[in-house]
């Protein structure tokens, strides 16, 4: 028995029970051995106040202080080509003047060498800094295991009924009580509420994949994250000189344990090599991750119906607004006044 039950031990769910830690009794019921097995250890995460748009940033920008011990400066480039000057200039209409630095071809090529030409716009965004997921998910973990968070591994949520103002969730082969459910399952969070009994939210999930290649000359250490203003490719430096890689792909899929396909590969390394003349000698490694939008592409926090809490829908920016996404989230649970306001993210403006 216990007061506030989560659905899923990734980043939504490890961040939310470390920020509830302490504050009342927490257990954590996650499907799989591994947490964060699905979406958050399969990202390519960096933490960029653009991405997600401008009702995203209060989220990530609020998330910066307790993200610092893993960020690492990364900088941030976003091109355009000709079909992609209108989507760049949209960019920079979105956000205030102070967030990006405007790049003529010259500074382009000093900041991306071997650019081909037509590439010649673009908008520098220096804050954008890469994220150590697998430390941030650990510590995350850490913490809730401290305030006295249970984690169950291995206990998928099969069934939940409130009665007497509580919940029965059967999860594996247990059965649990809690006063709140939290759904925090991510690719699953439909299916979740309907096994609670509660109506989905037209949570969707989409396939992303991403290419570790090898290339020469190798992708310098310094190389910026590179974002197509279209939408069709970004790119960012790795260890060794590798490069990873994603043709931006956002395919609808069942949720599931995804894998690349090799179509949306070649399509990334097309798109590659329409951008820069450096030669792919080898694709190391593939692989594929779920990020899940609500139809108006924000976030779901909040209840929707008594006792039962949404905490999903982040898409790509999950982890980077994890901090604030949690703090957020357990305001409303625990009935404090939020420090940032939760209208935008409700889940009563998709009923």
């Amino acid at each position: 028995m216990t007061d506030i039950a989560i659905i899923g031990a990734g980043i939504a769910g490890a961040s939310l029970a470390a920020e509830l830690a302490g504050a009342a009794s927490v257990l954590i019921l996650e499907a799989e051995s591994q947490p964060g097995y699905h979406s958050t250890g399969r990202s390519a995460a960096f933490w960029s106040e653009s991405y997600g748009g401008p009702l995203i940033r209060p989220l990530t920008t609020a998330s910066a202080p307790a993200l610092a011990p893993w960020l690492r400066p990364r900088g941030a480039v976003h091109i355009a080509d000709a079909r992609g000057a209108a989507a760049l200039a949209a960019l920079a209409a979105d956000f205030p003047a102070d967030l990006f630095e405007p790049m003529d071809r010259a500074a382009l090529e000093r900041a991306i060498p071997g650019l081909r030409p037509g590439w010649d716009s673009g908008l520098a965004e220096p804050s954008c800094a890469d994220i150590d997921v697998a430390g941030l998910h650990t510590a995350c973990l850490k913490a809730a295991r401290q305030g006295g968070a249970i984690l169950v591994a291995d206990a998928p949520m099969i069934a939940a009924e409130r009665y007497n103002g509580r919940w029965r969730v059967e999860a594996g082969d247990r059965v649990f009580e809690a006063d709140m459910l939290v759904n925090a399952a991510g690719a699953w969070a439909d299916l979740v509420a309907e096994r609670a009994g509660a109506a989905p939210l037209g949570i969707r999930p989409y396939r992303r994949t991403i290419a570790q290649l090898r290339t020469d000359p190798p992708a310098p250490e310094g190389l910026p994250l590179v974002i197509d203003a279209a939408g069709r490719f970004y790119f960012k430096p790795e260890a060794g000189g590798r490069l990873w890689l994603s043709p931006h792909d956002e395919t609808p899929c069942d949720a599931h344990d995804c894998a690349p396909e090799e179509i949306d590969v070649a399509l990334a390394i097309d798109r590659l090599q329409r951008v820069v003349d450096w030669r792919v000698e080898a694709v190391e490694r593939k692989w594929a991750g779920l990020r899940s939008f609500a139809p108006d592409r924000l976030p779901v926090y909040g209840f929707a119906e008594p006792g039962f809490f949404w905490c999903a829908g982040q898409g790509g920016f999950g982890i980077q607004t994890a901090p604030a996404a949690a703090r957020l989230a357990a305001d409303l649970l625990l009935g404090r006044t939020p420090q940032i306001d939760p209208h935008p993210y409700s889940p009563a403006r998709l009923g």
